[in-house]
């Protein structure tokens, strides 16, 4: 119900999910402890963010001096252009309260664009208390000249863009070879856009959210569009499982291998049933084995595995080589391995889920 329910917010360009302060924090505790001065002398772009509602900014903004940040910028949608129901819930906030130029009638159509690089209260410390804000010339759009010019100052780009735009946001970040931090939905990783990206390991999967469990807040105007279990009206959160934080900064949990057994290990030890009694069956089309399970990978096969895509969470490139997947009608691999003549994997007549192939390291 979480995927359906996703998609149709997609569908419906309902983009607007507000990552947990703690769920931010912990992604980004992952990469201070593979490298303590990753932020440092950095200038971080929060596109598709407000400090009003957004907790990156809060988030950056309290910890500024502790990472050594020399510059945060932080830019906004305007509400306006979000659509003719966007502003339903919207009121002037803290920062534009008395502001000159906001629209009483709730149709401002500048976005804003907040800096952090100063102690502005000469408090001798710089936090959130020093933000400066103002008026964007345009809209705020992270496709516009403005916010390119931005996005082309910074060093690192770190935000939760809106799912609909997921392809288009990730391009704007390759075409300008940024560090970045995102969240997308998992299905991306399925992307022509993305997978040659993951492949070639320029990008790969991030620390990741609790339990696989991603939960944001949403505007008032949405909690209709979700069903029971979906949203909780308690938290105010809605709970999404299919989320993932995509990255091309180094963290020290992708690169620890996995612990594996090996191919006779697995047919008699493997907790999985289908594996104890069935061992590693061949696709009837491709010359690769079928590994349904992450921890059912064999140490010890040469060949070519197709595995589920949720193995990219645990996936060390030191360990293995990413070599295609079974869907050439969306992504017909480089030089790499694909299905000719047909889109899935089967066995036994009976198409198999999209899958990873993959090789142990130095067979290739």
């Amino acid at each position: 119900m979480a995927n359906k329910n996703l998609s149709a917010a997609k569908r419906a360009k309902n983009d607007e999910f507000y990552t947990q302060y703690a769920d931010i924090q912990k992604e980004i505790n992952a990469y201070l402890d593979y490298n303590p001065d990753v932020f440092r002398d950095k200038t971080i772009l929060l596109p598709c963010d407000d400090p009003e509602w957004s907790n990156f900014t809060k988030f950056f903004a309290q910890n500024f001096e502790r990472f050594g940040i020399k510059k945060l910028i932080s830019t906004s949608y305007a509400c306006a252009s979000k659509g003719p129901t966007a502003c339903d819930d919207y009121c002037p906030t803290l920062f534009e309260s008395g502001a000159k130029q906001f629209n009483e009638n709730k149709t401002q159509t500048n976005g804003k664009i907040f800096t952090l690089c100063r102690d502005k209260n000469c408090n001798g410390h710089i936090d959130i208390n020093d933000l400066e804000w103002k008026y964007l010339d345009g809209d705020g759009d992270f496709r516009s000249n403005e916010i390119k010019k931005l996005r082309d100052a910074a060093d690192i780009i770190i935000t939760n863009p809106p799912f609909s735009l997921f392809r288009e946001f990730l391009a704007w970040i390759i075409e300008a070879n940024k560090q970045f931090l995102i969240i997308g939905s998992v299905n991306a990783i399925t992307y022509k856009e993305v997978f040659p990206l993951i492949k070639n390991n320029k990008m790969w999967l991030g620390n990741g959210f609790s339990s696989g469990n991603a939960f944001f807040a949403i505007p008032k105007s949405a909690i209709n569009e979700y069903a029971d279990g979906v949203y909780n009206s308690e938290t105010g959160l809605v709970k999404f499982r299919n989320c993932c934080w995509f990255t091309n900064i180094e963290h020290g949990r992708r690169h620890q291998p996995l612990q594996l057994m090996t191919l006779a290990e697995n047919i008699k030890y493997s907790k999985h049933k289908e594996i104890r009694e069935n061992g590693y069956q061949k696709y009837d089309n491709y010359d690769a084995i079928e590994v349904p399970f992450t921890d059912a990978i064999p140490s010890d096969y040469d060949g070519v595995m197709g595995v589920p895509i949720s193995f990219l969470d645990k996936y060390c490139p030191e360990q293995f080589k990413i070599v295609g997947w079974s869907r050439h009608n969306e992504y017909d691999m480089d030089g790499g391995y694909w299905l000719g003549g047909c889109n899935d994997a089967t066995l036994n007549g009976t198409s198999v889920y999209r899958r990873i192939l993959i090789q142990k390291k130095g067979i290739l």
